[in-house]
């Protein structure tokens, strides 16, 4: 997924560990991801928390889709820190699954937590043996 995922690759997301119902990624806040008070602009930390909770639910190799989410800043990014988005399945259940995400930096303060929902639909990341594409 992360081959085809140029939005995470060009704001330098990493992977650090995927699992299923789990996932983690980092990013570097630069300059550029600053907003008009000096801080990380919301969306960035958005976009990290929304790319830890794509992977997390998809590593069932299962096509699954955001249905709805919800971010609670809790402090400030800045230029300089790591942030780090970890994903956890709460729960999976049909096509629907609930998945929480914390986001902190490299002092493991939290800086973000996120809610997300997400729905299965049709098709694979990649073919299974005895498992319809």
């Amino acid at each position: 997924m992360m081959e085809k995922d140029t939005a995470s690759q060009s704001l330098g997301m990493t992977i650090v560990s995927v699992a299923p119902g789990a996932a983690s990624l980092s990013m570097p806040v630069t300059d550029q991801m600053l907003n008009g008070h000096g801080m990380c602009h919301g969306g960035f930390i958005f976009m990290l928390a929304d790319s830890a909770f794509a992977f997390a639910c998809n590593s069932y190799n299962r096509i699954t889709v955001a249905q709805q989410n919800q971010i609670t800043y809790l402090q400030p990014g800045a230029a300089g820190d790591h942030l780090t988005a970890t994903a956890t399945e709460v729960s999976r259940s049909g096509r629907s699954g609930v998945y929480d995400v914390e986001v902190t930096n490299q002092k493991n303060e939290k800086i973000a937590v996120f809610r997300g929902l997400s729905r299965t639909v049709k098709g694979q990341h990649y073919p299974e043996d005895g498992a319809p594409e």
